[in-house]
């Protein structure tokens, strides 16, 4: 096993966006095998149902690792969002915010930068945003209502691609 004390920040930090990106390369493999056995609507449908579970997990482990304590409102969303997985991959932002409301906006996409740069159409990912961002959002805190600004295949401006609304 790596000692991973003996490794330099540079070291650690190149470990850990590999790991982000192999994640991603192993949901898009996935989700493209699906695809092509049992086509598109039940990929999504399924990759919905893996999203449904895995961003309840995920936000467990994040609230557990970083101290965010159960129901801890917007800040402890704020917080736990930037510590996703993909948060690595992506630029992301938070705007418009109020005191029980914020916009999340996601400005560089891998998954559809990637898509775009081989000709291909934006990645009608709306439907799996929608258990992922919601379930998120509540299981940090459940107060929190998550709304889909635009998400494809939603139309979306040139500086973003999906955008949510969380509020209280």
């Amino acid at each position: 096993m790596i000692d991973l004390d003996e490794l330099l920040r540079e070291q650690l930090i190149g470990m850990l966006d590999d790991f982000a990106k192999n994640w991603l390369a192993h949901d898009g493999l996935w989700f493209q095998a699906v695809e092509r056995e049992f086509g598109m609507e039940a990929a999504i449908r399924l990759d919905r149902n893996c999203w449904e579970k895995l961003t309840i997990v995920e936000a467990k482990r994040i609230m557990a690792r970083h101290n965010i304590p159960e129901k801890s409102g917007l800040e402890g969303l704020k917080k736990a969002l930037n510590y996703r997985l993909y948060s690595r991959l992506n630029v992301q932002e938070v705007v418009e915010e109020t005191e029980n409301r914020f916009v999340f906006r996601m400005n560089n996409c891998r998954v559809q930068y990637v898509r775009n740069q081989k000709g291909l159409p934006d990645f009608p990912c709306k439907p799996v945003g929608l258990v992922e961002y919601s379930g998120f959002a509540k299981t940090i805190d459940p107060r929190i209502r998550t709304t889909c600004i635009t998400c494809p295949p939603d139309k979306h401006p040139k500086e973003y691609y999906c955008a949510w609304a969380f509020e209280i």
